[in-house]
């Protein structure tokens, strides 16, 4: 069963614990059944690569670590804040809705 998340990919949020707290980055993906997400430039890994094709030198390659979603708050499109997010019906659509501002979410 895949749960609902509060953040989808390209959203802005902000950490809120762990290593990189207060930093904010925008989500690149969102694996809703571990509840984890992949946020840009934060919690970097090393990953050791074996030479390929693609890479003939092969070497040590950074990428984005998960981050529990827990730990993610959505950052407000108005007032630039971390806000909570909400859900409600307008016309046919579900759409969400910055709790701080009652501003829609694209």
């Amino acid at each position: 069963m895949q749960k609902k998340t509060h953040i989808k990919k390209g959203d802005l949020v902000k950490v809120l614990s762990g290593v990189a707290r207060g930093k904010q980055g925008r989500v690149l993906e969102v694996d809703r059944e571990r509840m984890r997400a992949l946020v840009e430039g934060l919690n970097m890994q090393k990953k050791h690569s074996k030479p390929t094709t693609a890479t003939p030198q092969g070497g040590i390659v950074e990428k984005e670590g998960p981050i529990h979603i827990s730990n993610l708050m959505l950052v407000d499109p108005k007032s630039g804040e971390p806000t909570r997010v909400g859900r409600k019906v307008e016309g046919d659509a579900l759409v969400r809705y910055s709790k701080r501002t009652g501003e829609v979410i694209k």
